[in-house]
């Protein structure tokens, strides 16, 4: 009676132990499904990292032509500038390329000036004209405005004596070229001219020769004139 009881209770729960075995199975997938899925995320993660790679490369790209055009960008602001300041040079030079005067040695009266025991500047103090405003009437000096060619011309008279007459064009400190002219008696003149290539601040003026006089009056003989020839 006991083996009759117990062999029932077996196949219960053997039974149940099968229907909870089927269960647990049912809930754990399938190691094919799990090869799937991986297969699924590996090919979704390659497909990420070929699209980041494309991105990045195309980032790339992006940021050298934004660099070349902001290189051009440069290279054109800088050309811009060099013309605007070649432009402003050439207006410059047009203001002042407009240079030339002529001035005599005295205002009014007549007479000579010196003879001096040393060169002495002169200063020609009637200025007919002074275009530019680059000859000084109060010092006698003519101060190149622009960089270029400037011609000079000056005429001294005398009126004879023992003194000659002479006058040396200065360009600087350096004695360019003299007229002289001794004449015993009677009225005698001389002149000179020279063509130099200033710079932007050269002063250029005339000095009466050691122990020389010079004379002018209102007929205006002895003169000092230059011009600009061109700029440089």
């Amino acid at each position: 009676m006991k083996i009759t009881v117990i062999f029932p209770l077996l196949l219960l729960v053997c039974s149940g132990c099968t229907d909870q075995n089927k269960q647990i199975a049912k809930q754990q997938p399938c190691p094919q499904d799990i090869n799937a899925v991986l297969r699924e995320m590996t090919a979704t993660l390659t497909q990420q990292k070929f699209e980041m790679r494309l991105l990045q490369r195309e980032n790339k790209e992006h940021a050298a032509k934004l660099e070349q055009q902001e290189t051009e960008l440069k290279k054109q602001e800088t050309e811009l500038k060099k013309q605007e300041t070649e432009v402003d040079k050439l207006k410059q030079q047009l203001k002042v390329g407009q240079v030339a005067f002529s001035a005599s040695l005295l205002a009014t009266g007549s007479g000579h000036v010196g003879p001096f025991p040393k060169q002495t500047t002169l200063i020609f103090k009637h200025v007919p004209t002074n275009i530019g405003k680059a000859y000084n009437p109060h010092t006698g000096i003519f101060t190149a405005p622009v960089r270029g060619a400037y011609h000079f011309e000056w005429y001294i008279g005398t009126q004879g004596g023992a003194q000659p007459s002479g006058a040396v064009l200065v360009k600087n400190s350096q004695h360019i070229f003299i007229a002289y002219e001794h004449q015993p008696s009677h009225y005698g003149s001389s002149a000179n001219g020279v063509t130099l290539l200033l710079e932007v601040g050269d002063v250029v003026f005339l000095r009466l020769w050691v122990n020389t006089k010079v004379f002018d009056n209102s007929n205006h003989h002895t003169t000092f004139s230059g011009h600009l020839l061109f700029t440089m």
